[in-house]
């Protein structure tokens, strides 16, 4: 349960927030925590489910931007007066924020003591402030045309499937760079061995390139692609409706797509964010997320239905499969990246 925030901690941060105007002029008092986030279900969620409960025992409001992309917007202002008091964001974009030092690294369990209870990966070196889900890229296919599961990430460098697979453009999206780092451990030395990786990627040609994971989910659906790269709650999420797809774990181990929230280092409601982070990590609110949404929880004190634990990162040994991204070094060396996977699939 989300720790309370004292009386005095709660006026300060009232105090320090001032009056708002229109259209909250009857809870005028109230301060307002500034948050990023996603919309569709996500944000249809949390509106119904997770910040009314916030809102009542802190007293105050959550205004969402779910307008992507957050990290601009963060970057184009003041350090001292941000423009969000908490960010949501991946790991590939948290770690932007905080290179520019905008947000805070690491989370204090004082601040937040939710954070005792997560895996080890939620706070690792790789991660900026907490994770507090994470998916696991995978590969998604279709289970009526394919039916030999693929078992190791190079089964789709298999000639079979040319034309019929699918990835991502790079860097536009995390998970196409992923692939490429995890072409690069599996084909050369390591994640960050580009040589190796770009070798690999040249016999993957031809293969279609999406921009987004809603548009992979949406070609795999209807036929397009037969398989390809993809988080695992983006296939989970379509057991309900029957479709004909399933995603497997490639015994080399699957790639991490972290949630993760950052406060922001100039915010003058701290209290609040942790506070909100807290919330966000209690077992309650991990258990409603996970099942609904199909993303593994952080904390160890979850609970799962048995098809959600079946399926979903929710145990000691489970996690030790998720690898995670050096996305620091990633994004120092994201312009040259750029240029060469654009030379290598013909991009302009």
């Amino acid at each position: 349960m989300a720790p309370k925030i004292s009386r005095r901690q709660f006026l300060e941060t009232a105090a320090a927030a001032g009056t708002l105007g229109f259209p909250y002029v009857s809870r005028a008092a109230e301060p307002v925590l500034r948050i990023t986030g996603w919309g569709g279900k996500w944000g249809e969620m949390v509106r119904a489910q997770v910040y009314p409960e916030f809102e009542k025992e802190f007293k105050c409001k959550i205004e969402t931007d779910t307008a992507f992309p957050f990290v601009p917007k963060l970057l184009s202002g003041s350090k001292s007066k941000p423009v969000y008091d908490l960010l949501h964001a991946n790991s590939n974009e948290q770690w932007i924020a905080a290179t520019a030092g905008f947000v805070e690294e690491k989370i204090d369990p004082r601040n937040v003591p939710n954070v005792k209870d997560v895996y080890a990966y939620a706070v690792s070196d790789k991660i900026v402030g907490v994770s507090i889900f994470t998916s696991a890229i995978g590969l998604g296919y279709r289970n009526d045309k394919i039916t030999t599961a693929p078992s190791s990430w190079k089964d789709l460098w298999d000639a079979k499937y040319a034309n019929v697979r699918a990835s991502y453009i790079v860097p536009q999206n995390s998970l196409g760079s992923c692939l490429l780092m995890m072409a690069g451990q599996i084909y050369g030395k390591g994640l960050q061995d580009m040589d190796a990786a770009f070798k690999a990627m040249e016999q993957l040609k031809p293969i279609k390139l999406v921009d987004f994971t809603g548009t992979m989910e949406k070609a795999l659906l209807a036929g397009e692609v037969l398989i390809g790269v993809i988080h695992d709650s983006g296939i989970w999420r379509h057991l309900a409706a029957k479709a004909p797809l399933h995603w497997v774990a490639p015994k080399e181990g699957v790639m991490a797509l972290e949630q993760v929230y950052a406060v922001t280092k100039g915010t003058d409601k701290k209290e609040l964010a942790y506070g909100f982070v807290n919330h966000m990590l209690s077992p309650k609110v991990q258990k409603l997320m996970s099942e609904e949404l199909w993303y593994s929880p952080s904390s160890k004190k979850v609970t799962l239905s048995p098809d959600h634990q079946s399926r979903l990162f929710a145990t000691e040994e489970k996690v030790k499969q998720l690898i995670q991204a050096d996305w620091k070094w990633f994004n120092a060396n994201q312009e040259a990246i750029s240029m060469r996977f654009n030379k290598t699939f013909q991009r302009a």
